[in-house]
């Protein structure tokens, strides 16, 4: 199974949250999205769910001769989340990673300063959080976005995407209240695969889909 782009798959999983919702499950709900690819998943979301979206920037964190091999993620001004068994594979402390901690750190401020235009984050407290991204390869990025999230005392954690390895599946499920993905193939190598069209999305574009929400 394959989808024709984000749009499609945000549609298909809005159908599955939708159901949810009709049966009670999804009271107060609350989209964020994490950019920037969850974003065009998300809005379609939030449009079906007719509920406010927003963004919650998170960044992983690479390895320094590596960087597209994942140690950690980190959200907001929360303390870094580090894989530790990835560390230790690797010979890395945390003090090797301190430069990267540091301009992952600079470009989530960024961001968020940039999505937010001055807005103050929502709050959370008492409403369904969804947290939605385009796809989980292993689950980094939304394990360090779901531990902020839960810090907010929101009444429930959800989170959702349209496709994610088993792995980060079953890892998700200790972290959020409920974990809807709507593919999980055994094979499933990186999130892009399962999209024919997997473009990565501009700053403007995730101001776009803001301003439809606010």
């Amino acid at each position: 199974m394959r989808f024709r782009d984000r749009r499609q798959a945000g549609r298909e999983l809005a159908e599955e949250l939708r159901a949810r919702q009709r049966e009670g499950a999804l009271p107060a709900p609350l989209v964020l999205a994490l950019p920037r690819g969850g974003v065009a998943v998300a809005r379609e979301v939030a449009a079906a769910l007719d509920a406010p979206l927003d963004v919650l920037v998170v960044r992983k964190i690479g390895a320094p001769f590596q960087e597209e091999y994942g140690v950690g993620a980190m959200a907001g001004d929360e303390v870094p989340l580090l894989d530790e068994d990835a560390l230790r594979h690797l010979g890395l402390n945390e003090a090797a990673l301190a430069p990267v901690i540091e301009r992952e750190r600079a470009e989530l401020r960024r961001r968020e300063r940039l999505y937010r235009q001055g807005r103050p984050a929502p709050d959370l407290r008492g409403r369904t959080v969804i947290v939605v991204d385009d796809g989980l390869a292993t689950g980094s990025t939304a394990r360090a976005a779901l531990r902020f999230v839960r810090r907010q005392a929101p009444e429930r954690v959800v989170l959702a995407a349209p496709v994610c390895s088993p792995e980060a599946a079953d890892l998700m499920r200790a972290e959020a209240d409920e974990v809807i993905c709507l593919h999980q193939p055994a094979a499933f190598m990186a999130v892009g695969l399962w999209y024919e069209n997997f473009d990565q999305l501009t700053d403007q574009d995730v101001l776009e889909a803001l301003h439809v929400r606010f």
